[in-house]
């Protein structure tokens, strides 16, 4: 037996998936920060030391508003150019010893091609939603979720050269990043079903929002790097972090507890029986993967679609804000890099903290039977999407007011937290099963306003108050609609399709040994314990004899 550690498995699991989500939201984030400063800013962008090409400038003398004056009555800062950076970028150095043009000036991109770049990610991203959750069923997430964020870091290094080359590399260099990024969320799912058991998985969905501080440290991280060096030694970053994460992911995690070398035998057992997985039940497993999937079902089925729709809304919400955060700030009120980057990033801190705060409450609520689980994911649907949509509504009519402006975007970032108690849960909730191939096929669809959104922002214009009063009242629009026929029709008991007819037997349904241990395991799983050794950090029971994650 490998010798015990001090720290459980599934908290080992929860801390890499967090990393490994903040890596696959590091590819997504960072051309949204170095935009800002590779592009080509105009001839009349400062007087003596102030920026004043950025819409809610007011030269000094000209009556304001107080809300105006916010913005305006700033220290003055510098450019927002790492073409002036202190380090040189080995990509410059290249040009220069070939005799090309270094662009110290910037690129000359306008509206409509920065947000063909912003927006490229997402154009085939949505292709290998159901393919991931099919994939990791078959081969593991271990390999599928670790070479896809691998691979799109390597690809990272790949990008200031095309930047150079042409736009359009870049935009096809994009393309392919987001078509193999696109396979770790659907497997992530699979193996919450393997490892997390069903009254835990609100907090392990929460490693999900690693995605948000990995967004919340990585937009002031690229800032102050853009700013002390080059814009090019952000994809630097990327491609070294990745690869350091993927050497520990690959050492430390594992597809099932059955196949951990390193497991106590007390935490594989409560998993094992929390989830019903005997070995009667495991071999019935294996045959059960081989079954067709039920695809006219999960199409058909109107819990999923409501899911899908809210999934829809929030992401619609979320990419826009997190896509054109640092535009938004810089155009319109006139932050430098760092403060774009601190501004943009913040909300996204708040995002993970709510969600964690909010996963505990919904935990709480399921496990003392105050609310129906239903009722919990329709609550965090209602949060992530309607209440965002009314902050989103508020920070359009915020005009120049950066302080309302600020507060607002925060709010409205923070709130979609819910969406891991919400929508994200509700998968699982649905079909436990299946689950990887459901966050495949909303992931499908609700991927679309990753690259719609960049491209109606291109074509309405970036840099005026009233051409993002229109942009964050479509936004708001879509949000509340989204949200309000979720809380309509809603539903998060578990599917008939979730379990195949022809596996049913005397000795029960898989959904029936699930639910088994689910009345079981808290008791023997822990009588078992009192006899043996305990893990340090292994699941804790309190006075009600729930489990809880020791890592979230």
């Amino acid at each position: 037996m490998a010798k015990e550690e001090g720290i459980s498995a599934r908290s080992t699991l929860w801390y890499l998936v967090f990393v490994g989500f903040a890596v696959n939201y590091m590819i997504r984030i960072n051309t949204n920060i170095t935009i800002v400063a590779m592009i080509k800013q105009s001839d009349t962008e400062f007087v003596g030391e102030v920026k004043v090409d950025y819409a809610c400038y007011v030269p000094a003398g000209n009556g304001s508003t107080v809300a105006e004056l916010t913005t305006t009555h700033q220290e003055p800062r510098s450019l927002l150019r790492s073409r002036e950076g202190r380090i040189i970028s080995p990509e410059q150095l290249l040009l220069a010893f070939l005799n090309l043009d270094p662009q110290k000036d910037g690129f000359e991109w306008n509206d409509y091609q920065q947000g063909l770049i912003l927006g490229a990610f997402y154009w085939l991203h949505w292709i290998t939603q159901i393919p991931g959750g099919i994939l990791a069923r078959r081969y593991g997430t271990k390999l599928v979720f670790g070479a896809s964020n691998v691979i799109g870091c390597w690809m990272c290094v790949l990008m200031p050269i095309a930047s150079y080359w042409d736009y359009r590399v870049l935009v096809v260099l994009r393309v392919l990043q987001g078509l193999i990024c696109g396979l770790a969320w659907p497997a992530m799912h699979h193996m919450a079903g393997q490892w997390i058991p069903p009254n835990e998985r609100s907090k392990f969905v929460t490693a999900y929002l690693g995605s948000s501080v990995g967004v919340a440290l990585n937009f002031p991280l690229f800032g102050y790097i853009i700013s002390w060096t080059s814009w090019e030694y952000v994809y630097h970053f990327c491609g070294i972090f990745g690869t350091v994460w993927y050497v520990a992911w690959l050492y430390f995690v594992y597809d099932s507890p059955a196949e951990h070398p390193r497991i106590h035998p007390n935490e594989r057992k409560y998993i094992e029986s929390s989830l019903g997985i005997t070995e009667h039940s495991a071999g019935r497993r294996e045959h059960q993967d081989e079954q067709r999937t039920p695809w006219k079902q999960i199409i058909l089925s109107k819990a999923m679609w409501m899911t899908v729709i809210a999934q829809w809304g929030g992401i619609w919400g979320l990419f826009t804000l997190m896509t054109q955060a640092p535009t938004y700030f810089n155009n319109v009120h006139g932050w430098n890099i760092e403060m774009t980057g601190l501004l943009s990033g913040i909300p996204h801190l708040c995002r993970m903290l709510f969600a964690y705060v909010f996963s505990i409450v919904g935990d709480h609520l399921l496990k003392h039977e105050l609310m129906s689980r239903t009722g919990v994911r329709k609550m965090g649907g209602t949060l992530c999407c309607v209440v965002n949509g009314i902050f989103v509504f508020v920070l359009a009519c915020s005009g120049c007011n950066s302080l309302m402006a600020t507060i607002f975007l925060t709010l409205a970032t923070t709130v979609h937290g819910a969406v891991s108690t919400g929508p994200l849960a509700n998968l699982v909730d649905m079909s436990p099963r299946y689950a990887g191939i459901l966050l495949g096929f909303s992931g499908m669809i609700t991927v679309v306003p990753g690259f719609v959104s960049p491209i109606i922002v291109g074509m309405l214009g970036n840099h005026t108050v009233e051409q993002w009063r229109i942009i964050f009242l479509i936004t708001s629009g879509t949000l509340i609609i989204c949200g309000l026929l979720y809380m309509a029709f809603a539903d998060s008991t578990q599917q008939a399709w979730n379990s195949c007819d022809d596996l049913s037997s005397t000795s029960g349904s898989i959904h029936e040994d699930e639910l088994k241990g689910l009345k079981t395991s808290d008791l023997e799983a822990y009588r078992d314990e009192s006899k043996d050794e305990k893990l340090e950090a292994g699941p804790k029971v309190g006075d009600t004899g729930a489990v809880r994650l020791s890592s979230v």
